[in-house]
């Protein structure tokens, strides 16, 4: 952004009433296309009676996303991920991670099929701004954990037919594609696998985006020299604010946005700003607890009454949307306007005060136009940039 300009956008801006800031803000998210790279809307999707297509209460229901709301909070488009958490690397573990997969395919599926009044599948950039025209919600997917792929790189090809337009390499645990930033028995490969170095190319050959968030240090410079197309960080921070490896250094960032890809900031409370080191550490034995493991929906249950009971004994530390913009403006300094966006991760530990779920997105609209952002830049941020990459991620 150029220096004067910026200058006078934030001089504009500080005098401007707070109900003409609010109206403007409202305006230029009516304008936008919005788009978000990371929602976990398939955890609810997949149990008993959820129906996305309803709206519901985040309180009661413990929910962030479906459809009404989607449209209530201005989200044109959200990545869907197919999550699967880490279990055993072993043929066993594999089928049942492709199995999970590809049913989570079908939840969603179904429900776009249930809801064509609502929302519709998007593939590319092109679908995006023509489900937005048209007043539906677009719903990308994409995979979380390459767990589900094994060591079989033809469900690949598979994902992609179903829809899939990007994959997180790895999680919290290292995979038989590459290592992981937070396995407790650290690294495996001291980056990608051998399977993973296969895994880069095609994921190039058939446009399938690849995600480098969750991944270690070292896996991601093994896939910046490996990948032909840009890549992405579905739902990474800035660990310059927040020292987390889950996170992004400066080096990282700025090699990330020379090879043309976009670093998608998330709504994590830890990955924002750093919390107490008992915090921390009693979350880490959450996330931790199922690793290599198979969660029974009783495992689940309980680990998920655990988290709730930390976050709320730490609730006096949560982060604000001026967090989540602190990290934007972070990243704009450093590598420019071109190479930031939003992966919230809703229904997947994603929240903070004042945006506690997909209907109040807004805020964060209004938080950008309150710190001199113009039109085109949150345009950008809220997905002009992540379609680019999306349209140049194949790669012969």
């Amino acid at each position: 952004m150029n220096p004067i300009l910026s200058l006078f956008l934030l001089l504009t801006v500080f005098f401007l009433p707070s109900d003409r800031l609010t109206r403007k803000a409202h305006k230029i998210h009516q304008r936008i296309l919005t788009l978000d790279t990371h929602a976990d809307a398939p955890i609810n999707m997949v149990k008993d009676g959820f129906d996305v297509g309803e709206r519901h209460d985040r309180v009661r229901d413990k929910s962030q996303i479906d459809f009404p709301r989607m449209k209530e909070g201005g989200m044109d488009a959200m990545f869907f991920a197919v999550y699967l958490a880490q279990g055993p690397r072993t043929p066993e573990g594999h089928a049942e991670a492709k199995a999970k997969a590809l049913a989570i395919f079908k939840s969603i599926d179904a429900a776009l099929k249930k809801h064509p009044d609502q929302a519709e599948l998007a593939t590319t950039p092109a679908d995006a701004y023509r489900i937005e025209k048209a007043g539906k919600r677009a719903v990308f997917i994409g995979m979380e954990n390459g767990y589900p792929v094994g060591e079989d790189l033809a469900m690949l090809k598979t994902y992609f037919d179903l829809g899939c337009r990007y994959i997180t390499l790895a999680h919290f645990a290292n995979n038989a594609i590459c290592d992981s930033a937070t396995d407790p028995d650290g690294p495996l490969y001291n980056g990608l696998s051998d399977f993973g170095k296969k895994v880069v190319p095609e994921m190039n050959r058939l446009g399938i985006l690849i995600d480098v968030s969750h991944i270690s240090d070292k896996s991601f410079y093994d896939v910046l020299a490996l990948s032909k197309a840009p890549v992405i960080a579905s739902h990474s921070n800035v660990r310059a604010l927040c020292n987390f490896p889950r996170n992004m250094t400066d080096e990282m960032i700025q090699a990330l946005a020379a090879k043309g890809g976009v670093i998608q900031v998330n709504f994590v409370t830890d990955y924002l700003r750093k919390p107490s080191d008992e915090h921390r550490q009693a979350l880490n034995s959450i996330r931790m607890a199922g690793v290599g493991r198979v969660v029974t929906p009783e495992m689940r249950t309980r680990l998920d009454a655990k988290e709730d009971s930390i976050q709320k004994r730490y609730a006096y530390e949560r982060a604000s949307v001026a967090d989540i913009v602190k990290h934007i403006d972070y990243i704009v300094r450093l590598v420019g306007i071109d190479h930031v966006g939003i992966g919230s991760d809703f229904d997947g530990g994603g929240g903070v005060n004042g945006l506690e779920d997909v209907s109040e997105i807004e805020a964060l609209t209004l938080e950008l136009v309150r710190k001199g952002y113009s039109e085109q830049d949150i345009a950008k941020i809220w997905g002009g940039n992540l379609l680019r990459v999306l349209g140049q991620a194949k790669v012969p």
